[in-house]
């Protein structure tokens, strides 16, 4: 088992279900545990597109990662503020808050607001907000047109990049430390992975990462937000496994308890899946939303997982969740059992 520096994994990421109570009025949703910098909604009842939102960009501006249409500002129709235990949704917006829909939002703490210009790269952020201790980082960036470097300001090489062109109808294009930096995926689309040049053939580093003259990551004059996460012991882990087609699945080994996990199958047309310890409190984990689909929870033992103490076991022999011989990557967060100072930590 893990140790790890956080002794409270929901002070950093946490999920929170609510039902919507429509336009009757602004509605709070408390109990987060912090103030979040990085928003990702969805209606579970009804097929409404993901909502995403975050501090850099402020509470009016929101992307979707089902699709690759360009940021929309709902004038706080969709979200009104971050708070400090959580954030106060608008009175307009189905996406957010629709009269008796099931909602969940999961939410990460970068730097507590905006940030400020990164400059360690060639290409100098507009705001980076970094949450060194969690391993999270939100930056935006005007591209270039040329092969450029982006500072992340983590001080830790990140394993996972996402990054969403804003001003225009992109892509969302994702980085992964298992499928390698020639490699890509689209967080919006089915597509298997690519292989292209996108991070410029170049591992991050501790400091920067890379781009070249796409505009999926640094299209002249472009405005970019990109999302990037770096493995914290014990609570965060980006990796991958091999599915064994079998009921008695592949086991991936994280050194927690997962609370929140995206996975698919990169070499796949598939899509990407996304579980929590909220909608499904006890195993199987077999309720899913997929990241680039506008679809409803979906139930399903085809889809099942067993969060265990030290990470995560495939129950299911779908293609597109252990099919034998396919490649899974996932980003996974959780909650090790005992802290590096012995405190002990909950997990279910």
């Amino acid at each position: 088992m893990a140790y790890t520096t956080i002794n409270k994994s929901t002070d950093y990421f946490n999920t929170k279900l609510w039902t919507g109570t429509g336009s009757s009025g602004a509605k709070g949703v408390t109990g987060v545990g912090f103030q979040p910098d990085f928003l990702w909604i969805k209606n579970r009842s009804a097929s409404q597109e993901h909502w995403l939102a975050d501090a850099v960009r402020g509470t009016t501006k929101f992307i979707e990662s089902n699709s690759s249409n360009a940021e929309s500002s709902d004038g706080a129709t969709g979200l009104a503020s971050f708070d400090s235990d959580g954030f106060t949704l608008g009175t307009g917006s189905n996406r957010t808050n629709q009269s008796g829909s099931d909602m969940v939002a999961w939410n990460w703490k970068a730097g507590g607001g905006q940030g400020s210009s990164n400059t360690d790269g060639s290409i100098n952020t507009t705001y980076t907000s970094v949450n060194t201790t969690a391993g999270f980082s939100i930056s935006q960036y005007t591209g270039t047109g040329a092969t450029a470097t982006i500072g992340h300001d983590l001080g830790v090489v990140p394993k996972m990049i996402i990054i969403k062109q804003t001003n225009t109808t992109r892509n969302w294009v994702v980085g992964h430390d298992s499928i390698g930096w020639t490699k890509y995926l689209y967080l919006d689309s089915t597509n298997a992975q690519g292989t292209g040049n996108l991070f410029n053939d170049t591992a991050p580093t501790n400091q920067v990462f890379s781009v070249v003259n796409d505009g999926g990551v640094n299209a002249s004059g472009g405005t970019y937000i990109a999302y990037c996460f770096a493995e914290k012991t014990g609570y965060s882990k980006m990796g991958s496994f091999i599915g064994n087609g079998n009921a008695d699945g592949t086991f991936a080994y994280l050194g927690f308890r997962p609370a929140f996990i995206l996975v698919r199958a990169s070499n796949l047309t598939t899509n990407w899946h996304l579980y929590d310890n909220k909608r499904d409190p006890i195993n199987p984990a077999d309720t899913i939303l997929r990241a680039n689909s506008s679809n409803v929870d979906a139930t399903n033992s085809e889809f099942a997982y067993d969060f265990v103490s030290n990470g995560f076991k495939a129950r299911s022999s779908g293609s597109e969740f252990n099919g034998s011989g396919n490649t899974f990557i996932y980003y996974a967060v959780g909650q090790s059992l005992v802290g590096s100072n012995n405190v002990p930590c909950t997990a279910r």
